[in-house]
């Protein structure tokens, strides 16, 4: 077994290359695709259907004949992981293999693979215990970092100077990305990971950078679609100072047609999208936009929502949230040129 502190400060270390040739993650891949160890890959030993049998088997059989149709499950699995996956590899090949708590499953594997005369590592705890060390390691380390916040009402292109920031080499938290959700009613980008995988890619990420150097970081709620900020991160991050930018209405709004071209070309999606903020705005404005979609006016529908919905709503949110962040930078438009000019006054701030 291998202690779980010291392995994951082996594997995140900043700056030191990962000890191992690959991590092997051999739980099934429901539990794999809920979280893992990022870079770990999926070799299961049961899948998902094979695991539940199991269970019921041994809920209702008893723990013999649980244990016998596990072995040859496993056995089988186990083969076809040595034809696919490993038939090639060298003598050097070093993996590290966890499970859930570093019992049955994990061992399985790694007395084949020892046996065959690879060194291999068995995570001590397995997931179990790496989860709660990411819980632990949330609470400390973004204290460690120094924060700069982007600011800037919806359409301002903050998103833009996050990744032109990151061109440029600066350190870059992109929580939008990480969330794989745009933090708004129309920010859907596909499936959004678990709470948990989320937490375990924000920690690998924040383990990434270097302190004494600036993470610029959009001015993001606690609450990024169904994934929530760490209490600790989002403390750190509202008490943070930055820059907010501004952008005339129609520049935003021709920013915004670009970026959520897909809503356009669906429009019946957008309106039934729209139908969530009826309880909010009232039945007025959402067929007011409903007619200006089906007649094809997408500037004055875009205007009147940044006006009536988005505007009022991050003017209340932006000063409680972020009270720090107060110079204002303006940007004419949302094009390549205008972002670097821009980010060329952030880089040089003091």
């Amino acid at each position: 077994m291998t202690n779980m502190p010291q392995i994951l400060d082996e594997l995140w270390s900043r700056g030191t290359p990962c000890p191992f040739s690959q991590i092997i993650d051999v739980r099934s891949p429901g539990e794999y695709a809920e979280d893992h160890i990022p870079g770990a890959i999926n070799l299961p030993v049961l899948n998902d259907i094979e695991r539940a049998e199991v269970g019921t088997i041994y809920q209702l059989l008893g723990p013999f004949k649980a244990r016998k149709l596990g072995a040859a499950l496993v056995s089988a699995n186990i083969s076809r992981h040595l034809h696919k996956h490993f038939q090639d590899l060298g003598k050097d090949y070093r993996p590290l293999v966890y499970c859930w708590r570093g019992g049955q499953r994990s061992a399985s594997l790694s007395h084949i693979l020892a046996q065959i005369g690879w060194r291999v590592s068995v995570l001590n705890g397995g997931y179990k215990t790496y989860r709660k060390h990411v819980l632990r390691e949330l609470e400390a380390v973004p204290e460690t970092l120094s924060y700069r916040i982007i600011a800037g009402a919806t359409g301002t292109g903050k998103t833009q100077v996050l990744h032109r920031l990151a061109e440029r080499g600066a350190q870059v938290l992109d929580l939008e990305a990480l969330a794989n959700h745009r933090g708004s009613v129309l920010g859907n980008m596909g499936p959004q990971p678990s709470q948990k995988l989320f937490d375990s890619q924000l920690l690998h990420t924040l383990n990434t950078f270097t302190s004494g150097t600036p993470v610029w970081v959009e001015s993001e709620s606690n609450r990024i679609g169904n994934v929530y900020l760490p209490p600790k991160l989002w403390s750190v991050l509202r008490a943070a100072s930055g820059f907010r930018i501004h952008v005339p209405t129609d520049g935003r709004v021709h920013h915004l047609l670009l970026e959520y071209a897909h809503l356009v070309t669906d429009s019946e999606t957008l309106k039934r999208i729209l139908n969530v903020l009826r309880t909010r705005h009232g039945t007025s404005p959402i067929s007011e936009w409903i007619q200006q979609i089906d007649a094809g006016k997408w500037h004055e529908f875009v205007a009147s929502l940044l006006a009536i919905h988005y505007d009022p709503a991050y003017g209340k949110s932006s000063s409680q949230c972020y009270p720090n962040v107060g110079e204002n930078i303006p940007m004419r438009d949302v094009s390549p040129e205008a972002v670097d000019e821009v980010v060329t006054v952030l880089l040089a701030a003091p």
